[in-house]
């Protein structure tokens, strides 16, 4: 399945019926005056956000979003059927901006979180609204309005407690394959992750977590180099970072700083978030550990927590890793950014 993560659309509410000219003929009521129904109002066009769906790929090659139209105005002062509605399913954690303005139309969390994005137009006024004491059989009506057109970016933000990142191969995919039940896609060449993977690791308590693997971060990445402009957004809602640096490069705190000078860059909150910084790859370093130590110590000022040593491939120091995990999300309290 394709990963779609950014969309636009266009998005159009029904047009309202129009109102109805016509008078009342029964038989023993003579001048009975005018009885023309009001139009039905046009439908809505509205987003419902689902736990079923983890992209935006239905909205890949369909555009254009229309509601129904509302009816016609009838006789003896009966108004015309409303148009139905449209409700689009979007995945929990897209937000809809208004393409015109910018303006945030609705960030959608939570399973079942409805919004309005394009209103119906109302319908026309039937010729009973004109009757008066000079105008007794009024021949006018309203026409229905048309409803709101809108262009809309839809954006999906995934709704990961526990954003992972790091450069190229730094070993964030093997790390959600280990702790999670999560396959991506994992060689020994930069870029193997082009779209962000998601695994739920299980607490001790039982509930699940989920944890985000951010694929493409690289120096540059907020001005859209590499892979990361796309998907820096994905770490926005994110309540903790585990920063991973692989100690088998060549210069691990300089590859640590490129990353953190992108977060800083793109900023919307992500340098302050909560961050917890592992040395990866311990398995294959041929570093002596007097050298890692020193490396820690480098690092341990920008971590809210001791900077550790793990290998995803030989699943040393992960039970640490998560405990410190666990003890910052009790920390910090869930909130959607």
């Amino acid at each position: 399945m394709q990963f779609i993560d950014r969309v636009e659309i266009e998005v159009e509410g029904g047009t309202g019926g129009d109102g109805l000219v016509a008078f009342r003929r029964e038989k023993y009521v003579p001048a009975g005056g005018p009885a023309g129904g009001d139009g039905g109002h046009g439908g809505s066009v509205y987003l419902l956000a689902t736990d079923n769906l983890q992209t935006l790929l239905d909205f890949r090659y369909a555009h254009r979003f229309r509601a129904e139209d509302g009816k016609r105005g009838g006789n003896n002062n009966c108004t015309g059927a409303s148009g139905g509605d449209r409700t689009l399913e979007v995945p929990c954690g897209t937000v809809a901006y208004d393409l015109e303005t910018g303006e945030i139309v609705g960030d959608l969390v939570e399973p079942g979180q409805k919004v309005c994005v394009a209103e119906g137009g109302k319908g026309g006024h039937g010729n009973r609204h004109y009757l008066s004491n000079r105008n007794r059989a009024p021949e006018i009506a309203q026409e229905g309005r048309p409803g709101r057109i809108r262009q809309l970016r839809l954006e999906l933000k995934l709704l990961a407690e526990v954003g992972i990142i790091g450069l190229p191969n730094a070993g964030k995919s093997t790390l959600i394959s280990v702790l999670s039940a999560a396959r991506p896609k994992i060689a020994d060449y930069p870029f193997t992750t082009l779209v962000p993977n998601l695994g739920v690791v299980r607490k001790p308590t039982g509930d699940g977590t989920v944890f985000a693997d951010i694929p493409g971060l690289i120096a540059g990445a907020h001005e859209g180099l590499g892979l990361g402009h796309e998907f820096l957004r994905h770490i926005e809602r994110t309540r903790v970072l585990l920063h991973l640096v692989d100690v088998t490069a060549e210069n691990p705190l300089e590859d640590y700083r490129v990353i953190r000078e992108e977060l800083v860059a793109y900023d919307r909150g992500l340098p302050e978030r909560p961050q917890i910084i592992a040395l990866s790859k311990l398995d294959a370093c041929d570093r002596t550990p007097e050298e890692i130590q020193d490396l820690s110590q480098a690092l341990q000022p920008d971590s809210d927590y001791p900077v550790l040593q793990i290998s995803a491939v030989a699943q040393q120091g992960l039970d640490e890793l998560l405990n410190a995990v666990w003890e910052l999300l009790d920390q910090r309290e869930p909130e959607f950014v």
